[in-house]
C-alpha cells in the first residue's frame, strides 16, 4: 500500500481542493507550480484533477497523516 499525503490547493476567491497524493505525485504538482502557468492534471485516489496553475494561490501539506484511535 502506497502512502497518501493530504494537501489542499487554495484558489483565487477562497476555494480549496482537498486531494490525497502520493509523494510523486505531491512532487509533479510541486514542480509544475514552480515552473509556471498552464494546465496540470494530477491523478488522485478519485481520479484524475486538471488544475489551472495560474489560479492556485497555495499549496498546503499536511505533516503528518491523521488517525484517530489510540
Amino acid at each position: 500500500m502506497t502512502d497518501k499525503r493530504r494537501v489542499s490547493v487554495g484558489f483565487m476567491g477562497t476555494q480549496v481542493l482537498g486531494l490525497k497524493l502520493t509523494d510523486e505525485k505531491l512532487s509533479g504538482l510541486q514542480q509544475a507550480l514552480r515552473e509556471g502557468e498552464g494546465w496540470h492534471e494530477v491523478d488522485t485516489e478519485d481520479g484524475p484533477v486538471m488544475l489551472n496553475l495560474k489560479a492556485v494561490l497555495f499549496l498546503r501539506v499536511d505533516a503528518a497523516d491523521q488517525r484517530v484511535g489510540f
